[in-house]
């Protein structure tokens, strides 16, 4: 479900930003460029696999990737969810859920995970993550988005994953699916 992206995955995984910029355009005010895509500088850094302070993540369902997690501030704390994108059609269903918690779990200590508060899916969903994987210890705030002050604040979680969280199984167990 959840694994490291190899070279040949990166044109699929390309094509997979494409859909979450355009799921993000509306709340953040971006627009594609003149030959209708949306940049790609942000996937840069994660391509070289040799940085420690970074991980991209392929998310599969039944062999087709479904989404993707990239993070970032590993050598330091705390660790970022710099992005992190499921397609529509597996939203609700378990699978963008299964591999937060797993993308948490492969990397204890405290984490950091920005959305924004117009994005109410993403509202419902990391709210979730959360308490699924920290109970009631883990705190939100809001935060300007640097250089952009015409974007509402965005929505900060602040939480500790100790090396032994639940499993993703287990917390859909004691919660239900996402």
């Amino acid at each position: 479900m959840l694994r490291r992206p190899t070279p040949a995955d990166w044109p699929g995984l390309e094509q997979l930003w494409q859909l979450y910029m355009h799921d993000l355009s509306g709340l953040r005010g971006t627009m594609p460029g003149p030959d209708g895509r949306f940049h790609t500088r942000r996937l840069e850094p994660y391509r070289d696999e040799s940085d420690p302070d970074r991980r991209a993540y392929l998310i599969e369902q039944d062999g087709p990737p479904v989404g993707f997690a990239f993070v970032s501030r590993l050598t330091e704390r705390p660790v970022l969810m710099s992005e992190f994108f499921v397609v529509r059609a597996v939203r609700r269903t378990g699978v963008g859920r299964a591999a937060a918690v797993e993308v948490l779990g492969r990397h204890p200590g405290q984490w950091e995970i920005p959305f924004q508060e117009g994005n109410t899916g993403a509202v419902r969903f990391w709210r979730q993550v959360a308490t699924d994987v920290a109970g009631d210890s883990w705190r939100e705030d809001r935060r300007p988005v640097p250089g952009k002050p015409h974007i509402p604040p965005d929505v900060w979680i602040t939480l500790e994953i100790s090396g032994q969280s639940r499993s993703p199984t287990q917390s859909f167990a004691q919660n239900g699916s996402e």
